[in-house]
């Protein structure tokens, strides 16, 4: 095979996998408030659903359940995944092995920094969010069921 018929593989961009990869583990990890917290933005979700919707991954009392840890899980498997990728993409390339490294030690940290802000980030604001937006609509919302319900 003639060496000018080889494509010449690119060197991956740590910088962009890290973003890409964290940006998609950090939404998954706190999709369950960012969702209804989105959907009640736009209007197409009221504030009962919406909280009963980030109910549904929560305990009673308020704490981490089930379903969020099923998330948080589900962030990490989509950031070591990315990391796969990137390692297996960066093996195509002839790049320095020292380099190699280097490259890989600074996508992990990239992607374990950038993922856990972006999820920490959306906690909060979505924290904020409820509180500020959605359970005063909640609230509002039950008043006027049970007016509805005291007139019947």
């Amino acid at each position: 095979m003639n060496s000018e018929n080889v494509e010449k593989q690119e060197e991956p961009n740590f910088f962009k996998w890290a973003f890409k990869y964290a940006a998609t583990a950090g939404i998954a990890g706190i999709l369950c408030c960012v969702a209804p917290a989105v959907l009640f933005m736009f209007g197409l979700m009221g504030g009962v659903y919406a909280i009963s919707f980030a109910d549904f991954f929560y305990a009673e009392d308020g704490s981490v359940g089930l379903g969020s840890w099923i998330l948080r899980g589900f962030a990490i498997i989509i950031g070591l995944y990315g990391i796969y990728l990137y390692r297996k993409k960066q093996n195509q390339c002839s790049i320095e092995p020292k380099r190699k490294k280097k490259n890989l030690i600074l996508m992990i940290i990239i992607t374990a920094i950038l993922g856990l802000g972006i999820f920490l980030s959306l906690e909060k604001w979505s924290s904020w969010y409820f509180d500020e937006h959605i359970v005063p609509a909640q609230q509002e919302e039950y008043k006027q069921m049970e007016l509805e319900n005291n007139e019947n």
